[in-house]
């Protein structure tokens, strides 16, 4: 026997291969399909959005289930788990993650079926109960009042100091973003914050010249 096989034995006695049976195997991905349907359920409720990709959902408990079995297939043979780990390097994903909190979710989903895979359940069940818990806390908490977009339409510019003098007087923050001047008509985007939004644009749509009114909300960054 040379070094190399000595090396090579001591390796292969270092990295045991586990004795993964048909019912731990079913368990296991029974386990992560259940995780991974409370992950999309979860993210339903915490998201709220009224347009949200359902690819994206569905492939939550889908995500859960595909580690889970990668996990126990890397425990089961140490060769298999090293020509998986060559397999998957290969692999690029292109499709860019547009909210962060969809991060967060898929973090989740992978971790779970890695938990789960490995054998430690309640680690799981632990992991999931402080990350929902953390989230709708968060959630909860009012970070700070997204501002509304106030766009006004006017024959001529001479209505300005008259719009900004009316949203001053119901706004405790205003701040304009843009004025256009096309056509002889007037445009001007002003950034609001305000509980009256309907006293607001009827004053505003009583002045002379006024054309249109519009108040936007939007989910853009929080100005505090």
């Amino acid at each position: 026997m040379n070094l190399s096989d000595i090396f090579e034995s001591s390796f292969l006695e270092g990295y045991a291969s586990a004795d993964i049976t048909g019912y731990k195997a079913v368990v296991c991905l029974l386990l992560c399909a259940a995780f991974g349907l409370y992950i999309f359920l979860a993210y339903r409720v915490l998201t709220r959005r009224s347009f949200f990709d359902k690819n994206f959902v569905i492939s939550l408990p889908v995500i859960a289930v595909i580690t889970g079995a990668i996990i126990l297939t890397v425990q089961s043979n140490i060769v298999i788990s090293l020509g998986m780990v060559g397999a998957l390097s290969i692999v690029r994903f292109r499709t860019a993650i547009k909210d962060p909190i969809d991060l967060a979710f898929l973090f989740w989903a992978i971790s779970v079926g890695i938990i789960c895979g490995a054998g430690l359940a309640l680690i799981a069940v632990m992991l999931s109960v402080i990350i929902t818990i953390g989230m709708f806390f968060l959630d909860w908490i009012s970070l700070g009042k997204a501002a509304k977009l106030l766009v006004v339409n006017a024959t001529n510019a001479n209505v300005e100091d008259a719009v900004l003098n009316i949203a001053k007087s119901y706004c405790k923050y205003h701040n304009v973003k843009s004025r256009t001047i096309s056509n002889k008509e007037f445009n001007m985007v002003v950034e609001v914050r305000l509980t009256k939004e309907r006293e607001l644009i009827t004053e505003i749509s009583e002045l002379s010249g006024i054309t249109f009114v519009s108040l936007l909300a939007h989910d853009g960054e929080v100005t505090f």
